[in-house]
């Protein structure tokens, strides 16, 4: 069984080491200086979450600027269902609306300029984490959503 387990291994790309342990490319070292293939592995794990948390910051971009297009077309439906309706609060729509799509706009700016930064960060090898971005769109998204209520208040 041994023995079709070393040929199962060596088929799949694995070497011996000196002690006859069988080896995959991820965990072979290079001993010469060179990085090992294992540190190799760890930057390329990293890149790929900086890509996968780009991806969610430009899910989350589309759905703010979604969101916003929703709300500044809300103006219509509301001058539609109540033609009495004061022309602030329909107004009003709009501009929270035109908020949220510049936010969202916003975002994917950021967004971008950090997964550039954290790219050559990891390339480096010298990324330290940061918070400002994370702080900055939270506080954006809170008065947003004060905005929202008072809205929804004023329409009522």
């Amino acid at each position: 069984m041994l023995r079709n387990q070393g040929k199962r291994a060596q088929r799949k790309g694995c070497s011996k080491d000196a002690q006859g342990i069988y080896l995959t490319q991820a965990t072979r070292r290079i001993k010469d200086g060179r990085p090992s293939l294992t540190e190799d592995s760890d930057k390329v794990t990293d890149h790929m979450a900086n890509e996968r948390t780009y991806l969610a910051w430009v899910r989350t971009g589309i759905a703010i600027i979604a969101l916003g297009f929703v709300v500044a077309k809300f103006q219509l439906l509301l001058s539609e269902l109540f033609p009495s309706a004061p022309s602030s609060t329909i107004h009003l729509s709009l501009i929270i609306g035109v908020i949220l799509v510049s936010m969202g706009g916003l975002l994917e700016v950021l967004a971008l300029t950090r997964f550039k930064k954290n790219q050559g960060r990891i390339q480096l090898g010298k990324y330290e984490p940061t918070s400002t971005i994370e702080t900055a769109v939270s506080s954006a998204v809170f008065i947003v959503a004060i905005l929202l209520v008072v809205y929804l208040l004023v329409t009522v």
